[in-house]
């Protein structure tokens, strides 16, 4: 039996001081070698930065979003965003540590996630982007129960925030799933 697996986790918001290994957190889970060693790795269609300091205290401090941090043995081993929007809650920056993906702890994630949105803010959807082409991706959130709209939104090219395109196609595509 994986004893980290076992062990519990404990989910609490980030605060100003978690933003450095926030970035660090959702850079390795997305971005360069060290993302290939889990399966949301980016490194093959963005190069770049995936996030930056100033986007996750952003975040942090925004009155309407929270940056879920979850840990495990006191070390940071996940985070999401939520934000606020109405009856519907957004669900982004959701990273997971390479060595931690596969074992059942980013479904976790998103289950609490679900939760929070729906017992703190009473929203009836969860909404999100994810990037038209991360065919695997979107799979495992619909077996999660999100369904594509097939609503898109053109990816921002020459924003070098979001990263730098190794292709020409890409755009965020709107998944949707209901809380009630």
């Amino acid at each position: 039996m994986d004893t980290a697996a076992a062990t519990p986790l404990s989910f609490r918001d980030a605060t100003e001081a978690d933003v450095d290994a926030l970035v660090a957190l959702v850079e390795s889970a997305y971005r360069g070698e060290s993302s290939r060693a889990g399966w949301t790795t980016e490194a093959d269609i963005l190069d770049g930065q995936r996030t930056d300091p100033e986007g996750v205290r952003d975040i942090v401090t925004s009155p309407d979003s929270r940056l879920l941090t979850v840990e495990r043995e006191g070390r940071i081993v996940a985070c999401c965003q939520l934000e606020h929007r109405g009856e519907h809650a957004y669900f982004g920056m959701f990273a997971v540590s390479p060595g931690e993906q596969g074992a059942g702890l980013g479904k976790a994630v998103l289950a609490e996630a679900e939760r929070q949105a729906r017992d703190t803010w009473g929203a009836t959807e969860m909404h999100m982007t994810v990037i038209s082409v991360r065919e695997d991706l979107i799979a495992w959130y619909e077996r999660r129960g999100y369904r594509r709209t097939g609503r898109t939104t053109p990816f921002p090219y020459g924003d070098e925030r979001f990263g730098i395109p190794r292709r020409a196609d890409l755009a965020f595509e709107l998944l949707v799933k209901p809380l009630v």
